[in-house]
């Protein structure tokens, strides 16, 4: 106590800034830098209460924020780093939803439309390409197919997965319920995405010694027409990439029924 009486009047010699004393600051700059100085001085040099050093920095806030309110350029500068601001966010925005992150299902202005048919003629018997589809899903997963699907639950005829696909403008995560059908059907149910509704099957149907592999299914959005472009875009991305598995399971199906009838032959 006797330190602070001894303080005291110290404090009151120090000298007031008052808000004219940052009036050349609209002009220089300068007084801001000086007054400032001033300020933390008078804090400084004389090791006064915490009290008051609150006060003395809550004025000096003040007047330095009233300054730079009063400059010319300042209703533009706040105009730029809000458009900024507002452009950015719109843009992690759109990439979490493209993405997948986030999945805006408001249930308004619902808009369907059809994904496919793709069918796809291939020289193998149905079980073997039931096989090939399904066994990723129910038995463990290869490590070559660990970028692009992660199983996340597994049951006898179901699993939940995630599926990964490349696009334009980074990496689209789907997360999917699988429902197997031996040996006719495999149905795919969307959890999460880039659009709050997906349905889609492969179909199975013997021909000959061949089986004929269709994809079908159906892609809902939200947002009357605003909706139903963005679905347009995501079904485009979408048959893309199941074409490429197309190719892919017509492919391993051949090989394996090729090995399987080259080793029956001998």
């Amino acid at each position: 106590m006797r330190a602070r009486r001894h303080l005291a009047p110290a404090l009151e010699r120090q000298p007031a800034v008052a808000a004219s004393d940052f009036g050349d600051a609209q002009t220089t700059g300068l007084a801001w830098s000086s007054s400032a100085t001033a300020w933390v001085s008078a804090a400084d040099s004389n090791r006064f209460s915490w009290g008051r050093a609150a006060d003395y920095r809550h004025r000096l806030s003040r007047e330095l924020i009233r300054g730079w309110r009063a400059q010319p350029y300042t209703g533009a500068v706040r105009k730029t780093v809000l458009g900024v601001g507002i452009a950015m966010a719109g843009w992690r925005a759109y990439r979490l939803h493209a993405a997948g992150a986030i999945t805006v299902d408001l249930g308004i202005g619902r808009r369907v439309q059809p994904l496919g048919p793709l069918a796809w003629r291939i020289a193998a018997p149905r079980e073997i390409v039931f096989d090939v589809i399904a066994a990723p899903y129910l038995e463990r997963t290869p490590r070559a197919l660990e970028d692009k699907l992660q199983v996340w639950e597994r049951s006898a005829d179901m699993v939940l997965a995630a599926h990964f696909t490349p696009v334009k403008c980074g990496v689209t995560t789907t997360v999917e319920t699988v429902r197997f059908q031996r040996p006719e059907r495999i149905d795919f149910r969307l959890v999460r995405g880039p659009v709050p509704h997906v349905v889609e099957s492969f179909l199975l149907a013997d021909v000959e010694d061949s089986t004929d592999l269709t994809w079908e299914g159906e892609l809902g959005t939200d947002l009357w027409s605003l909706g139903a472009w963005w679905g347009g875009r995501v079904s485009y991305a979408w048959e893309n990439a199941v074409r490429g598995s197309l190719a892919s399971i017509a492919a391993e199906a051949e090989r394996v029924a090729g090995h399987a009838h080259g080793s029956a032959a001998t």
